[in-house]
């Protein structure tokens, strides 16, 4: 397994809307190379999640941190979304030094395929629900700056 390249914006590429992953195409040697890359990627980079298109990759995968353990969701889809909202502040591997207050849904019900290609079902709350809206926005183009109320760099040290 190695690093991959994360794409920055303002490339075009993090706008495209993903394409579905074939349920085929998961057992195969570059789906399986795929998604260890990017568990070693977003783990190297600190991040606490990381979409396929992130890595140049025009395919709905997403990786969420779940503590220690990385959760692969294969063309997931958030399919129940709690009515309470909660602001957090993000950020984003592509979008380095850039942080914003964003306002998601405290709650989803996320189903997906996992790296088996086995049917999954999770419901997230907090910062994993958080998470898993920021990966699947990227899925469909959308950055969390399009979001965001307020958008701020750190200080330089």
């Amino acid at each position: 397994m190695s690093k991959l390249n994360i794409i920055t914006h303002p490339s075009a590429y993090l706008r495209k809307i993903s394409a579905p992953v074939k349920k085929r195409y998961i057992p195969l040697p570059d789906c399986q190379q795929l998604i260890g890359d990017m568990i070693e990627t977003m783990r190297l980079s600190d991040g606490i999640g990381l979409a396929a298109p992130q890595v140049g990759k025009n395919l709905r995968i997403i990786i969420v941190l779940d503590g220690d353990k990385p959760l692969v969701f294969i063309n997931p889809k958030l399919y129940r979304k709690s009515w309470r909202k909660v602001e957090t502040e993000e950020g984003c591997l592509s979008i380095p030094g850039v942080w914003g207050k964003v306002k998601r849904h405290y709650a989803v019900s996320v189903t997906g395929l996992n790296q088996k290609g086995e049917k999954v079902r999770l419901r997230a709350r907090g910062l994993l629900a958080v998470v898993f809206q920021h990966e699947v926005d990227h899925l469909d183009g959308v950055l969390f700056i399009d979001k965001a109320k307020k958008l701020n760099e750190p200080p330089k040290m």
